[in-house]
């Protein structure tokens, strides 16, 4: 009768609980440069699953090759480095932003104009693999406020 009733009593409290947090990527967009012939860059907030991971890749049918970067300041100087697989901790925020990491997509298609949606795919070493489309927007233009 006793675990009857903790049973029962413990029942509105287990349809209140938050699920587990998933991985995710939200906020993306690229920023085209104003030289076509120059990288675009891509930034967006990759959200911690479960359990930590790391991003392996991204990639986008519209470029050629696709970079992992990093900005930063050195002696007064802003300098950019790649910056290879990235860990991604179990329920962090990773946010992808101007002036600090970023994706270069070199050799992107000429095609591509300000306004148009392209495909961002990450890969992740638990052999998930997140599909984002994100908008694109002319060199110099507002970030989207989503």
């Amino acid at each position: 009768m006793f675990c009857r009733f903790v049973c029962v009593a413990l029942l509105p409290l287990a349809a209140c609980t938050q699920p587990p947090p998933a991985l995710s990527v939200d906020k993306g967009y690229i920023r085209l440069n104003a030289v076509p012939s120059r990288p675009a860059v891509a930034y967006f907030t990759i959200h911690g699953g479960t359990s930590d991971v790391t991003l392996l890749s991204v990639t986008s049918p519209v470029s050629v090759k696709a970079e992992l970067h990093e900005s930063m300041n050195h002696a007064g100087m802003a300098m950019m480095k790649p910056i290879g697989d990235f860990p991604i901790r179990a329920g962090s925020t990773n946010v992808f932003a101007p002036g600090g990491k970023h994706l270069m997509l070199f050799d992107m298609n000429p095609g591509i104009k300000p306004g148009r949606a392209v495909k961002l795919t990450f890969t992740f070493s638990n052999n998930q693999r997140i599909d984002l489309g994100v908008p694109t927007i002319a060199a110099g233009a507002p970030a989207p406020t989503e």
